[in-house]
């Protein structure tokens, strides 16, 4: 007999075996959400956790201005998760409480099936991560109110928005949003 039959058809049952193991997994919901179930089948999570580390003005002058700003964002599970991306909005509550002086986000999510070069990050059970970005403001573009704020040693912040996580893979599982603020 053909020796190559019997490769293709291992190759097929490894192939098949494999399908198996990724449809199979264990489904995942986090504890908290609106249609908690009381499947045993169905592994329950804790939600992320997330801390904002840094906001300063990190370095300011005639003409521009840096800002810092970093979120630890804690997995308390002992399973990874996938954080997609991470959207916040940036208020300078002395200047105004609810006009969005900036806003951002880290990572990407994704916008098909599959996205080759996403910027999403994985984070592992009982771990953290620690996601920050630069931001500049231009002198001639920012209110001459909001520089003066700025260019002060006292800037009172307050931050909101959404993590954007998958509990599995990025093509299965559920997908999940934790929103945060912090004044």
């Amino acid at each position: 007999m053909n020796s190559k039959v019997f490769v293709f058809a291992a190759v097929g049952i490894l192939g098949l075996a494999f399908a198996g193991i990724l449809l199979a997994g264990p489904e995942m919901a986090v504890t908290g959400t609106q249609n908690p179930s009381d499947d045993p089948n169905v592994l329950k999570v804790k939600p992320l956790e997330i801390e904002l580390q840094i906001l300063s003005v990190d370095k300011i002058t005639e003409r521009s201005a840096t800002i810092k700003i970093a979120f630890k964002v804690v997995n308390p599970n002992p399973r990874a998760v996938i954080v997609e991306s991470l959207q916040y909005r940036l208020y300078e509550t002395t200047y105004s409480d609810d006009e969005q002086i900036t806003g951002g986000e880290i990572g990407s999510r994704p916008t098909a099936m599959l996205e080759f070069g996403s910027n999403y990050y994985t984070l592992l059970g009982n771990n953290a991560i620690v996601l920050k970005e630069n931001i500049e403001f231009k002198s001639h573009e920012t209110d001459p109110e909001l520089w003066n704020i700025l260019k002060s040693d006292s800037p009172t912040w307050r931050v909101t928005g959404d993590v954007f996580y998958n509990l599995s893979s990025m093509t299965s599982g559920q997908e999940n949003i934790l929103q945060f603020e912090f004044p």
